[in-house]
């Protein structure tokens, strides 16, 4: 219980730290957005009018604490260009984003464990240096070219998926997911690689322990031995880089879900960026923000219950 309360101030400071930093980012760039708002041809008693009603003419940490109530009371403030509210946009786009997620991450693990586990069963071998080449072929590849490239292979050459575009759940499971696969595997294709050398360095010096040596002994079939005891104690660290892999996918959806034309929460934040829309700007950053340290403070427990020391040393920490 005190590791986790530890962690969980620790993530409280994060979020503080990082709302904060946003809004006043956010409130210094250039230009007025009341005088967007009301439009080239707008008097200046309009543009004032709308600078009161926003809330504009208060200093900005006046206005950073006044977003920051409404934000405890589930209140995050609403759109100025559509007038819709941050919170429900974001929900209503989180789904997509969700799922973008969870099938890239099903991608890179079932790219990352067999590859991973071949190669530290033979370190040094013809697979393993093949499964190396092709891990930094695809680690030097960065997401928004690999998107570009699986477009112009899958979608314009073999043309056998779609390169934009989205359908929902209820049109089809098929219908739903063919949309997702080209943007899926333009994260999984990078993320694969950290994941299968993490596992293949722990996997190796798990494999040279006695009670594996023991196992071999006794006649166990060699797949029991790597799949029942070498794999747990060797994910670890995989966990740990999975959990934070998943928190970077969050911000690297904003890419692409622009590219795929994904109506997610990246989307949503690059197109509150364009208009100018600070309100939604805010809610957005907040919203990936909270995510990213409510995922790596899952892993963190998660990491504690696979290994008590972990729990000791956080909590002398």
């Amino acid at each position: 219980m005190r590791f986790a309360l530890l962690k969980l101030r620790r993530l409280v400071v994060v979020m503080f730290a990082v709302t904060l930093l946003t809004f006043l980012l956010v409130n210094i760039l250039p230009g007025d957005i009341a005088y967007d708002i009301a439009g080239q041809d707008a008097s200046e008693e309009e543009v004032q009018q709308i600078r009161e009603d926003l809330g504009l003419n208060e200093p900005v940490l006046i206005r950073y604490f006044t977003w920051l109530g409404g934000v405890f009371t589930g209140d995050w403030g609403k759109s100025f260009r559509t007038g819709e509210p941050v919170m429900e946009a974001i929900l209503s786009r989180f789904p997509v984003s969700l799922q973008l997620m969870i099938v890239a991450q099903i991608f890179a693990l079932l790219l990352a464990l067999p590859f991973g586990i071949i190669s530290a069963y033979r370190p040094g071998g013809v697979m393993d240096r093949f499964i190396a080449g092709a891990a930094f072929f695809c680690l030097s590849i960065p997401p928004f070219m690999m998107a570009i490239l699986l477009i112009f292979l899958f979608a314009l050459f073999l043309q056998i998926m779609p390169a934009t575009g989205y359908e929902p759940l209820s049109a089809g499971l098929w219908e739903n997911m063919r949309f997702f696969i080209l943007p899926a595997l333009s994260f999984a294709l990078a993320e694969w690689t950290v994941l299968m050398r993490v596992l293949r360095a722990d996997m190796i010096g798990v494999l040279q322990q006695d009670y594996i040596a023991m196992a071999r002994a006794k006649g166990l079939p060699t797949l029991r031995i790597i799949l029942v005891h070498a794999l747990r104690p060797s994910s670890f660290s995989m966990i740990t880089i999975f959990g934070l892999q998943v928190g970077s996918l969050i911000g690297g959806s904003i890419i692409i879900e622009s590219i795929f034309a994904l109506p997610g929460v990246g989307r949503l934040l690059i197109n509150a960026i364009y208009a100018r829309d600070f309100i939604v700007i805010q809610g957005c950053v907040t919203f990936i923000a909270a995510a990213y340290v409510l995922v790596n403070f899952a892993v963190d427990l998660i990491y504690a219950l696979l290994d008590p020391r972990i729990r000791v040393e956080g909590a002398r920490g």
